[in-house]
């Protein structure tokens, strides 16, 4: 048996009995111990996982993100800056529903996707009275030439440190590694009136808050 830190080799030998000679015949059975993760690339993050799963600890728990801002609860008022730069605040759109969409980053496919949506209903929502505003940890910058290259004609706000996410308490995904895709409808005193998450089909965030707005 040879081994190593990170794996060992055992050796099944199995005698075959043919006269005159004596043959052996060697396999080999490799166990890896896993002690290094692999990489991948998923919407634009990087996902670190292992060959096997842990269990979930206490301290890993402290990680999640539970829900803070709740369907019937009145809205935490924020300021963040627009892709222009300006300090945008939500108290701002008192008075008109609003369609509030945090989206995990600018330029992935899924975002693209949803942010183009809203684009394409953007007369329905403006017909409904609503606002849509979305939201990412992306800069001023980011935001801006996101929005110029798809001729996104509502505003974007950057979150960067993703505090207002935190403080709304928007769930992430595949276990916290992904930003979570979560859409708010408030109404237009700012109550929260509707929760709608659906990572893997951005495009379903738009059919359910119009279908709701209607």
């Amino acid at each position: 048996m040879a081994a190593s830190s990170s794996s060992f080799t055992l050796c099944n030998h199995t005698t075959l009995r043919t006269l005159p000679l004596r043959k052996t015949l060697v396999t080999k059975t490799q166990f890896s111990v896993p002690t290094k993760s692999s990489e991948s690339n998923f919407f634009g993050s990087t996902l670190t996982h292992s060959s096997y799963i842990s269990p979930v600890s206490s301290s890993s728990l402290k990680g999640l993100i539970f829900a803070k801002v709740n369907k019937g609860q009145a809205a935490p008022d924020f300021t963040l800056k627009d892709q222009n730069g300006k300090p945008v605040s939500l108290k701002k759109y008192k008075g008109k529903p609003v369609v509030l969409y945090f989206y995990p980053a600018d330029e992935t496919p899924g975002c693209t996707k949803q942010a183009c949506a809203f684009r394409d209903s953007y007369e329905k929502f403006k017909k409904a009275g609503a606002e849509v505003i979305g939201i990412s940890g992306d800069d001023s910058a980011s935001h801006k030439a996101f929005a110029s290259k798809y001729k996104l004609p509502y505003t974007l706000l950057s979150d960067e440190g993703n505090k207002v996410r935190k403080d709304w308490g928007v769930p992430g995904d595949l276990f916290g590694a992904l930003p979570g895709r979560q859409t708010y409808v408030l109404d237009k005193n700012g109550v929260v009136q509707l929760i709608y998450n659906n990572q893997f089909q951005p495009e379903k965030h738009i059919d359910e808050t119009l279908k709701f707005l209607k």
